[in-house]
């Protein structure tokens, strides 16, 4: 027997922390009854999300971890309630389990996305606590001072609680067309915007270059993606102190967790 969120996580089905919020909203049934958080399930039950029934896989899949450049415009929920066009059209489909977010992005931001088919490693770099860097490009709007900087250095106080940066470089440019690059470790809705807003100054533009020791490659394009290498992918989870995740395949090395591998036809 096994508790729910992590039978769940480990099938792929989301992270620890999206299951654990299905549960708490009822959202998730076993055997036709809403379950609850902590219980315990052995695999031969039948699970359903919003009432799909999942296909639960006997032996947990190859860990895979995808890229992805998203562009403006897409959402990154499975059904948007509007029917938007969402990022999960634009992944290849998984023989075992389903693609989970490893963080979102907002209607107007572009640039980086991952998913993972583990739960767990998605968890592991999603939480709060492991402090995961997320580094963006940011076009301004309007003259910023270095006291305005020094604020955003030191915290300001949005609605949801404090917050600050904990880098930020000026990247150049003048009038609308200034540029800075930023990097912040959590993960709060809209939060680099509220940030900028914060000292009275817009965001025109925003896109995500790098996810902890993720950059996103000059050549992968808006609404393309690519599956990391599984040496790639073994060496993350030997970092995060997950296990050895992939098996040595016992041929060359390709790619690497920054995008400077070579460039593959296909994305």
């Amino acid at each position: 027997m096994e508790r729910i969120q992590k039978f769940l996580a480990n099938q792929g089905a989301g992270s620890r922390r999206q299951i654990d919020a299905l549960l708490q909203q009822g959202r998730i049934s076993v055997n036709g009854k809403v379950a609850k958080p902590g219980d315990q399930i052995d695999g031969r039950e039948k699970i359903a999300i919003d009432g799909k029934l999942l296909r639960l896989q006997r032996h947990v899949a190859k860990p895979k971890i995808l890229m992805y450049h998203k562009p403006v415009g897409q959402v990154c929920t499975r059904a948007d309630p509007e029917g938007r066009e969402d990022v999960y059209q634009h992944l290849p489909r998984l023989q075992q389990g389903r693609w989970v977010g490893i963080g979102r992005l907002d209607l107007n931001t572009s640039g980086l996305l991952l998913f993972t088919n583990d739960g767990e490693l998605a968890n592991r770099l999603m939480h709060p606590s492991y402090e995961v860097e997320r580094e963006y490009a940011v076009r301004v709007r309007g003259a910023v001072s270095a006291e305005m900087l020094q604020q955003l250095r030191d915290g300001v106080t949005l609605d949801d609680g404090p917050a600050h940066f904990d880098e930020i470089l000026d990247s150049g440019g003048s009038g609308s067309n200034h540029w800075y690059h930023v990097v912040l470790k959590e993960g709060r809705n809209r939060e680099v915007r509220r940030l900028w807003e914060a000292v009275g100054v817009e965001v025109s533009r925003l896109m995500r270059v790098r996810y902890d020791q993720f950059k996103l490659p000059k050549w992968l394009k808006p609404g393309k993606s690519r599956i990391l290498d599984d040496e790639v992918v073994k060496r993350v989870y030997q970092r995060l102190g997950l296990g050895p995740g992939v098996k040595e395949s016992g041929g060359r090395k390709r790619g690497d967790s920054r995008g400077a591998g070579r460039r593959r036809r296909k994305a």
